[in-house]
């Protein structure tokens, strides 16, 4: 049995689809939450607050967090804003078990600053180890922190693992749903509207990664996600199109054997597992029942029609900084698209060229490189949206 102390946790993108999450997680089972982060929902933010009863809160935005302030003033609630005070948040709470869940490249600083912290880190935010997993992984290898992956296929693959020795694995296989564009051709993805892109069939998530989701970005930046977490070349991680989301992900042995998690399709057993970790206690979702399912069904993915997915590959293969200069570009142009300035279409052209007109950026491999190709990358991308846009 868990210690009360271990119960406690912080949430980083408390406002978020996973954060919204995370939380009503911690509300089913107990857990105590100590500080939350969140961007610019003060109300919300506000609401949060009291009911976990938290000592510490930050917002990213100052002018937002005055405001915040003000409205908590009648409590004992900490409020901090602006990157530098969220990394002191996680400092000060007593959280043992920090759950990232900030969108992007912003969830990077709160990542490293987790881990050198010494708490359990349970990731949500992917970005970081797309951006700078060897940095990540090797700042996780000498502090001995637990990092214990949120993603619904990496904690598959967490779990499918457990027991056995990286010798034994001869691939790692990712499941992806397809999402809403699964079995129509790169020229009819041309015409594909905002709100089809939306409509996901299996998952519940926030708008950003369910166009990525749409565009198989998503699942291009998971192939970078594990092959960081669990020191696999990306070459023997295979994407397979399950189209139910039953399956999450799994494990296939030099032996021949694979091994799975199965689950009905829900984050919260992920963030439970986490925080959870090395505990089964009862869960806070529906269980699968395997014959509504039904049935199970697997397809190649479609590289013609998503080329996203071979330019993840690609960017892992070069290194550096490349990695952090696909994730930038795409974060500038699935916002473009939400703002209904580019088509469907143009996101991919503009994450291709972008990351073609940066490969030079394969040599950069410290921190500060990083963060300067993400910043580089961000404006190029910029232009070809203006470029799109024009042509439209």
């Amino acid at each position: 049995m868990i210690s009360e102390n271990r119960k406690t946790v912080a949430v980083l993108g408390a406002t978020g689809s996973v954060g919204r999450q995370a939380l009503d997680v911690a509300r089913r089972r107990g857990y105590r939450v100590d500080f939350i982060a969140a961007g610019k929902n003060v109300p919300e933010t506000e609401r949060l607050c009291r009911e976990f009863g938290v000592r510490y809160a930050a917002i990213a935005d100052p002018a937002a967090a005055s405001d915040l302030r003000a409205r908590l003033s009648d409590t004992d609630v900490k409020v901090l804003s602006g990157e530098d005070e969220i990394e002191e948040g996680i400092n000060l709470t007593s959280a043992v078990t920090v759950v990232n869940a900030i969108l992007g490249e912003a969830g990077l600083r709160p990542t490293l600053a987790t881990i050198a912290a010494g708490r359990r880190l349970a990731l949500a935010n992917k970005e970081s180890l797309v951006i700078a997993g060897d940095i990540v992984m090797s700042r996780v290898r000498e502090t001995g922190t637990e990092l214990i992956p949120v993603d619904s296929e990496h904690s598959a693959i967490f779990r499918s693992l457990s027991g056995h020795s990286p010798g034994d694995v001869r691939r790692l296989i990712l499941t992806a749903s397809g999402g809403p564009f699964f079995g129509r051709t790169r020229e009819e993805l041309k015409s594909v509207t905002l709100s089809e892109t939306l409509s996901h069939p299996t998952w519940k998530m926030g708008k950003k990664i369910t166009v990525d989701s749409a565009t198989m970005m998503n699942k291009g930046f998971e192939i970078i996600e594990a092959a960081h977490l669990f020191s696999v070349p990306a070459e023997r991680i295979e994407v397979v199109v399950h189209r139910e989301s039953i399956l999450h992900s799994a494990v296939e042995y030099i032996d021949n054997t694979v091994i799975g998690e199965m689950s009905v399709p829900d984050m919260r057993s992920c963030v439970q597992y986490a925080v959870d970790y090395p505990d089964i206690e009862p869960g806070v979702t529906e269980e699968l029942d395997l014959f509504r399912v039904g049935k199970m069904t697997f397809f190649p993915p479609d590289s013609e029609a998503f080329p996203l997915l071979g330019l993840a590959k690609r960017a892992y293969s070069l290194g550096g900084a490349v990695p952090a200069v696909v994730n930038a570009a795409d974060e500038v142009a699935v916002s473009a698209f939400l703002d209904g300035k580019i088509t469907f279409s143009d996101i991919s052209d503009i994450v291709i060229s972008t990351a073609e007109a940066m490969t030079y950026a394969r040599a950069y491999t410290t921190l500060t490189d990083i963060i300067s190709s993400d910043r580089e990358a961000r404006r190029i991308a910029e232009e070809r949206v203006k470029i799109a846009e024009a042509g439209a």
